[in-house]
Parts: structure tokens; sequence; C-alpha cells
């Protein structure tokens, strides 16, 4: 008997997570220069990180020798989000807050209700704990949340939303949301990951923090890698009541976030002006790319993120002609969408550089 057959058999049948495909690789690749190439695949911040940011970073690089002291960032964002210091547990990442929170409630005899089309590190996190992942049929490339509700078992501890969705960029309203977490059983952990969350118009944009008094199974999730653009640096973060994040607390890895990321993060908090260009970029951006799309005839799902999904019949086809012009974007036949493709919003330059590839790729 292999190595392989000691391990554990709900590992062996995971699939692993295919992140977007990196510069360097295109390039060695196609043997195109890597500064010609446009990535338009991860969801990255196309203005980087925040000049506030970086700063910070290079000046934490003389303290790399010593261990994170996380107290500092956990307080900013504490006070950020209305809540005492012990309900904040950060994360490398938020997929690391949502592994965390697998870790405390899965296990093998225990289920997870998530939706068809949402981000792969739920089924990831469900199936690494040996639990059971209870997939419901999406409803217009979304969340069906009554059908979630219906789907609920008594062995089911946790139910997974992604708001805004990725890939799909679906935004479920916030009566919607709450009138749901008013139906769950209380004890059922709802994960809300709002990794887009500064993506929505601020019209429409409710500080789900403040649900957490009223919902002690609620974990709200979020990160520094979209609009803040410090995904390189890897941190997130969740919040909760204090009962689950002590839990998450003692399964997390003392200094899961580095000095960098810490410096990084406080630095981003206080950059306003950053996070008002990078959401206005976004914004002339996503209306830029989908008058593209209405004119080639292209069906896209609205999005209320830094991305957009469209309906490109021979998926494969189309994203290997767009290699060869140097642009990247994200095939998600792995989300059961076999003939679309996402591409994420970048500078007015490499969207208009997506553009011009997609009408050739066509």
């Amino acid at each position: 008997m292999s190595l392989a057959e000691q391990a554990l058999s709900y590992v062996r049948a995971i699939s692993p997570y295919q992140p977007g495909k990196p510069i360097t690789e295109l390039a060695r690749e196609m043997g195109i220069p890597v500064e010609s190439i446009v990535k338009l695949a991860s969801n990255e911040n196309p203005l980087g990180m925040s000049p506030k940011a970086k700063l910070a970073v290079e000046k934490a690089i003389a303290g790399v020798e010593r261990y994170p002291d996380q107290f500092d960032l956990i307080a900013k964002l504490a006070v950020r989000c209305g809540v005492a210091q012990n309900q904040v547990v950060l994360g490398n990442g938020s997929n690391d807050v949502l592994d965390l929170i697998a870790r405390v409630f899965l296990a093998p005899g225990r289920s997870a209700v998530f939706a068809q089309h949402a981000f792969a590190v739920y089924p990831l996190a469900t199936l690494s704990t040996g639990a059971e992942l209870i997939c419901v049929p999406a409803k217009d490339y979304g969340h069906d949340l009554a059908a979630m509700r219906a789907a609920i078992r008594p062995d089911t501890r946790i139910v997974w939303i992604a708001n805004p969705n990725n890939p799909t960029g679906n935004f479920l309203p916030y009566a919607e949301v709450r009138a749901f977490l008013e139906s769950v059983p209380q004890d059922v952990v709802v994960v809300l990951d709002e990794a887009y969350n500064e993506y929505i118009p601020a019209a429409e944009r409710v500080d789900t923090t403040a649900w957490l008094k009223e919902f002690p199974n609620l974990l709200i999730c979020r990160t520094f890698s979209k609009i803040y653009g410090l995904a390189g640096l890897r941190v997130g973060y969740g919040v909760a009541s204090a009962e689950i994040a002590d839990l998450m607390n003692r399964v997390r890895q003392p200094f899961n976030v580095n000095n960098l990321a810490i410096a990084g993060a406080l630095a981003a908090l206080d950059d306003d002006a950053f996070l008002n260009a990078s959401y206005e970029l976004n914004r002339r951006g996503m209306a830029q790319i989908v008058a593209a799309l209405e004119k080639h005839g292209l069906e896209h799902i609205p999005s209320c993120g830094n991305f957009v999904t469209f309906r490109a019949g021979d998926a494969a086809a189309v994203n290997h002609k767009l290699l060869k012009h140097g642009v990247i974007v994200r095939p998600i036949a792995g989300y059961g969408l076999p003939e679309w493709l996402r591409v994420t919003i970048g500078t007015e330059a490499e969207n208009a550089r997506f553009i011009e590839a997609l009408a050739k790729a066509l």
C-alpha cells in the first residue's frame, strides 16, 4: 500500500484549487514578453497597493526578524467594525478564515450547504474536514436562499454565502440575507463572505457587522486582497461572536499574518483617497467592458464585484485565442459554467487591450 493510500480518503478525493494563470507562466508558454501581457484573471486591484501601505511595508522590512504583533490591526478592525477585539480573527487571506471556521464546526457525519457556482474554497474547506457538501442549484446564477434554507439538515453546521458572489458577481439584497438569518436554526453557522463588499454601490451597502448582536451564529469574512490591493501579502479577517472567534483562535496558527501584511493593512485602512479612486476606476471600467460585451451580443451577469462574467460560447477556444494575444482572463468551467469566462476590471488601457483581443478572438 502506497503512502498516498494511507491518507484520508476524503482528502484524496479533493480536486486542488486552480489559481489564475500567472503572467510569467504565459510568457514561458507563448514566448510573449512579460511587459506586454495583461492579466485580468484574479480580481486584483489594477492600481496596485495604496501608496500609504507601500511606504508602511517598506518601513516594516526593518523588523522582519521579529515575530508579528497582531494587536494593533485587531484593535483597529474592532473599532472599524464596532465590535470588541475578542470578536476579530485574523487570517492569512480570507481563505484562511474560511478554513478555520470549517475546522471548528465540520467533521465526518456533518454537512455544509453552499450554492452552485459559488466560490471554490467552500467545497475545499468542507471536504477537507470529511463533512458532506450539499450543493443547492443556483437561481439566476446566484444563491437561492429559500432553497438553501430548505436544504439545511439536522447535521448541517455551516451555510456558505458569498455576497457579492464569486465568480458570478451576483448581489443579494440585504433584506433577503437578513430574512435568511432569521430563519436559520441557531446551531447553524452562517458564513457571510464579503470579499467584494467595498465594490457594492454605497447606496446599497449595509454594515452587516451590526447584525452580530442579533445573530450569534453569524460570521462575516472580509479581505485586503481586493480593493485594498494587498493580495500578495495575504491578510483577511473574520468578525463573529466572541464565542465563535475564541474557537477559531484555538486552531489558528499564532503568526498567520506576517509583519509586512500587518503594516500594509494598517496603513491601507487609513487611505480613503486610494479606496475611493479604486472604486471609481472599477465603476468606469465595468461600464467600458459591459458596453463592449453588449456590442458583440454577449450575455453577461450583472456584477457588483470588480469583475464581470460573460458567455463566450466555446469558452476554451476563445480563452486560448485571448492568451495568444497576451490577455489572461479566467475560464470557469470548474464552477459549472463551461461556456463562460470571467474578466477582472483593469485600468482603462488594460480594458481596451481585452476588448481589442476579444474582438479578434471572436
